[in-house]
């Protein structure tokens, strides 16, 4: 799902995957948020949002399935076995919202943007509107996102998804799940286990 971010009122924090530090850096701007979720009593939930069909929009299912790997200690919703894709977004959302205490959303997704930009990630509060560049309707997702700039927009959307490089995409979700493993083992947060 591609996305354009959604609320306005946040700070966002860019960085290039192609930094010497980017894990320690990333995932130091990670805890910021892990921390504010543990503060306000809030269980934190990674969703990772995307489809395997499209090299362009693998970030997310990548990243969750990374995640999974790595056995970060925080429920993880999207993976290559199981994605979180428009069809299905608001069932998870609604098993989400079910089984988790005041839930903070960490959205994760793919999203496009200008030339000099791909490669980046961001990083902030508020939601991210999956689906927004390839022209769907899907509800605003997340407290937080992460989100990885995979390609450029502007024209015919999909075509571009098709022909973004896997080996970006891999490296991005590569650095991704690793500074959230990093975050998380680096953090005095309790653990909170999915059931489904």
């Amino acid at each position: 799902m591609l996305t354009n971010i959604y609320k306005p009122q946040k700070l966002e924090s860019k960085f290039s995957i192609h930094a010497p530090t980017i894990i320690f850096d990333f995932a130091t701007k990670i805890q910021t948020l892990l921390y504010e979720a543990q503060a306000s009593h809030r269980d934190i939930v990674f969703v990772c949002i995307g489809t395997d069909r499209s090299t362009g929009d693998a970030l997310g299912p990548l990243t969750g399935t990374k995640l999974k790997l790595l056995q970060v200690a925080s429920p993880i919703f999207g993976t290559l076995e199981e994605p979180v894709h428009a069809t299905n977004l608001i069932d998870y959302m609604n098993i989400i919202n079910t089984q988790f205490h005041k839930p903070f959303v960490i959205a994760i997704d793919a999203c496009l943007g200008r030339l000099d930009n791909v490669g980046y990630l961001s990083l902030g509060h508020g939601s991210v509107k999956p689906g927004a560049a390839v022209k769907k309707d899907l509800p605003p997702i997340g407290d937080a996102y992460i989100t990885g700039i995979v390609n450029v927009s502007g024209f015919m959307e999909h075509l571009v998804l098709q022909s973004t490089r896997l080996h970006l995409v891999m490296n991005m979700s590569d650095t991704i799940a690793r500074a959230i493993a990093f975050a998380l083992r680096h953090s005095k947060l309790p653990t909170v286990k999915a059931s489904i």
